[in-house]
């Protein structure tokens, strides 16, 4: 029974052949990465392959004698084929996929993306994807020079603002690769201070500078984890009002119970007290309750610290 692989090498192998007649086996199977002896049991497919009918002008017409004994690839006969098309969807798809590289690329890998969703939307007229990605990225020169120091492998120190814990560290770092996780660009890097891996949201790194120094090997780059891994958590209820019913969509969570006029009641894995109070701060007056509401306790210090201090000015 023929291969998935090997359907859809076939699928490109005719108009190859079609663009290279004559070509050598030996070059023409490096170009598939398949060995000489593969690429001629594809060809003893393609042979009984063509338009329907199974006339003489039917099917595709490969001398195999000489593919066989001399090595070359001759084509006698190709039935007009019509040149694969992305469906619409598959367009679609790709413009979604690419415009997320575009988002956290450098320059350059930015401006070739744009380039390849142009002609994508060609395809479909135009017409705009259904959804979009929004990738939280950061800025163009930070994202750049991100991307220049992996790829140099140079030593960077970041100015990074912690926003869970309302404070800024210049961590001197080894950069080792840029990720994307739900909907956020991290880099993955070595902290030289910590002596391990550790991620850092594109969009809080505020400057980058080069140290001059060259990034060492300190081997192969920790597998993606999730939220939670090898983390204490606790679980905390949350109920907001329509307004920040959002937190529902965006945040990871272990169930959203529907209230009255749009309000929600969210069950928050919380791992990070620091995170919980960012978040609540930045909800405001959006929040209506939390349980338990030892929960809330920094989030209320720091906001009655804030006034205190708008009092005094």
């Amino acid at each position: 029974m023929t291969s998935g692989p090997q359907v859809a090498r076939l699928l490109t192998l005719m108009p190859y052949l079609r663009r290279w007649d004559g070509i050598d086996i030996a070059t023409a199977a490096a170009e598939f990465g398949v060995t000489p002896g593969q690429l001629l049991r594809d060809l003893q497919v393609l042979v009984m392959c063509g338009l329907p009918g199974g006339g003489p002008n039917d099917l595709i017409d490969i001398n195999l004698d000489v593919a066989e004994d001399e090595g070359y690839i001759h084509v006698t006969n190709t039935p007009e084929m019509r040149p694969l098309r992305f469906t619409r969807d598959e367009a679609m798809s790709l413009i979604v996929a690419v415009d997320a590289v575009r988002e956290v690329a450098d320059p350059v890998t930015a401006e070739a993306a744009g380039r390849v969703i142009a002609k994508l939307s060609a395809l479909v007229g135009g017409e705009a994807p259904p959804v979009s990605l929004d990738v939280a990225a950061g800025g163009d020169e930070v994202r750049a020079t991100l991307a220049s120091a992996v790829r140099e492998h140079s030593r960077l120190r970041l100015t990074y603002d912690g926003v869970a814990r309302r404070e800024t560290t210049a961590p001197v770092v080894d950069p080792a690769a840029v990720e994307v996780r739900d909907g956020v660009a991290y880099l993955v890097a070595w902290s030289l201070e910590r002596d391990d891996w550790r991620t850092y949201r594109l969009d809080r790194i505020a400057a980058v500078d080069t140290t001059g120094e060259a990034a060492e090997d300190h081997g192969p780059v920790p597998s993606p984890k999730g939220w939670f891994d090898g983390k204490k958590v606790a679980e905390v209820e949350v109920v907001v009002d329509a307004g920040a019913a959002w937190v529902g969509e965006y945040y990871p969570n272990r169930g959203v119970e529907s209230l009255r006029d749009g309000w929600v009641k969210l069950r928050l894995p919380v791992s990070d007290p620091g995170w919980l109070a960012g978040l609540l701060l930045r909800l405001g007056p959006h929040v209506h309750g939390v349980d338990p509401p030892s929960a809330a306790d920094a989030a209320l210090e720091a906001a009655r610290a804030a006034l205190h201090e708008k009092e005094l000015e």
